[in-house]
C-alpha cells in the first residue's frame, strides 16, 4: 500500500485520509502552510506538480495558505469473496468506470484473489463535477447561480479568464448540479448520465467508426440543448413520443449491454464539446428502418452507416 511520506513535516493539516480494509489507495488533503510551493508539496507526496494541477484543476502553480488541496496517489486492491466492482468503487471513493478503464474490465466478473489497479486520479465526493452545455443567452453570472457556486470557481475550473461563451461549449460545473429549463433539479452529468451515454452508443454504433460513435453522443447531447425535447440525457434517451421509443435499444433492451472503452471515450469526447455530427439532433441507418419522416428531414453529414439530421 501506498502512504504518505512520513517525513511530511509538523504543521501539515489533512482534513481527509482514505484507506480500505488496510489495501490500495491513500487519499488525503493538504492544507496549504506558509512558504509551501506546489513543488515541495508534490516532493512530499511522491506525486508531480502536474498531478496536483490537474486534481485540484489548477490554471497556475499560485497557491495560497490556507487553501486546500486534494492530492493522492493510486495503488492496487485485492478482491475478497463477495467484493463486486461497485462496491470497491464507492468504498474507495472513486467513479466504477474509472476502476473499469484502469483495468480494463467491462463485465462484472471479478474473483477473490484478483488485483486490481486503483487509478491515481481521485476525487473526494465534495468535488464531483458537473457539466453544463452553453446556451444562447448563457453568462458565467446566470450559470453561476444556477448552479450555486461562483463566478470565481467556474473560472477555475474551466480556466477561463474573459467573459466570452460559445453556444455549445461544455462549462466544468465544480460540484454542481444541473437544473431544467424551468429551474427545477434534475440528474447531474456525472457518471450515471455517462454510463447510459456509453451504453446508448455501444448498443447503436459499437460497429462505427470512433468518429460516428462520438457523433452519435452528440447528437443527443444536442436534444439536451433543444428546448424542444428533454433537458437530461436520461430524459432523451428513454424519451417515448407518441407511443415510439426515439431510440430502438431503449425498446429491445440492447441499452442494458456493457459498453466498452471505445464508447465510454466517445461519451466523454462528446460531453467535451467535440460534435462530428455538425450540430444534428438525430440519426439513422438507412438499411435498417423505413420511416419516411426520418428521410425527409435535412442532413448534416453522414458517418459510415448512419445518416445524421437535423430537424
Amino acid at each position: 500500500m501506498q502512504t504518505k511520506r512520513a517525513s511530511l513535516r509538523v504543521g501539515v493539516a489533512v482534513f481527509l485520509s482514505l484507506t480500505l480494509l488496510g489495501q490500495g489507495l491513500a487519499m488525503a488533503g493538504y492544507v496549504v502552510q506558509p512558504g509551501d510551493s506546489l513543488y515541495q508539496v508534490a516532493t512530499q507526496y511522491g506525486i508531480t506538480v502536474d498531478q496536483i494541477m490537474a486534481e485540484n484543476r489548477l490554471a497556475s502553480t499560485l497557491i495560497h495558505p490556507g487553501q486546500t488541496l486534494v492530492v493522492s496517489q493510486g495503488g492496487t486492491y485485492t478482491v475478497r469473496s463477495g467484493d463486486t466492482l461497485s462496491g470497491i468503487a464507492r468504498g474507495l471513493g472513486i467513479e466504477l468506470y474509472e476502476l473499469r478503464m484502469a483495468n480494463n474490465v467491462w463485465g462484472d466478473l471479478i474473483y477473490p484473489g484478483q488485483e486490481l489497479m486503483i487509478p491515481a486520479r481521485t476525487m473526494t465526493a465534495s468535488s464531483v463535477d458537473s457539466y453544463h452545455i452553453v446556451r444562447r443567452g448563457d453568462t458565467l453570472y446566470i450559470i453561476a447561480r444556477r448552479y450555486g457556486t461562483s463566478i470565481s470557481a467556474l473560472r477555475e475550473a474551466n480556466n477561463l479568464w474573459s467573459d466570452h461563451l460559445d453556444i455549445g461549449q461544455t462549462v466544468i460545473i465544480p460540484g454542481g448540479q444541473l437544473s431544467s429549463r424551468t429551474g427545477a433539479t434534475t440528474s447531474r452529468y456525472t457518471h450515471n448520465e455517462l454510463e447510459l451515454m456509453a451504453r446508448l452508443i455501444y448498443a447503436e454504433a459499437a460497429g462505427e467508426s470512433y468518429q460516428g460513435q462520438v457523433a452519435v453522443a452528440a447528437s443527443v447531447l444536442n436534444r439536451v440543448r433543444d428546448a424542444r425535447y428533454p433537458d437530461t440525457v436520461h430524459g432523451v434517451i428513454y424519451q417515448v413520443v407518441n407511443g415510439y421509443y426515439q431510440y430502438s435499444p431503449v425498446l429491445d433492451g440492447r441499452i442494458n449491454l456493457t459498453p466498452n472503452a471505445t464508447a465510454f471515450a466517445a461519451a466523454r469526447e462528446a460531453f467535451g464539446g467535440s460534435d462530428p455530427s455538425r450540430g444534428a439532433n438525430g440519426f439513422f441507418n438507412p438499411a435498417k428502418t423505413r420511416n419516411q419522416w426520418v428521410r425527409q428531414q435535412p442532413v448534416t453529414v453522414v458517418i459510415g452507416n448512419h445518416v445524421f439530421f437535423r430537424s
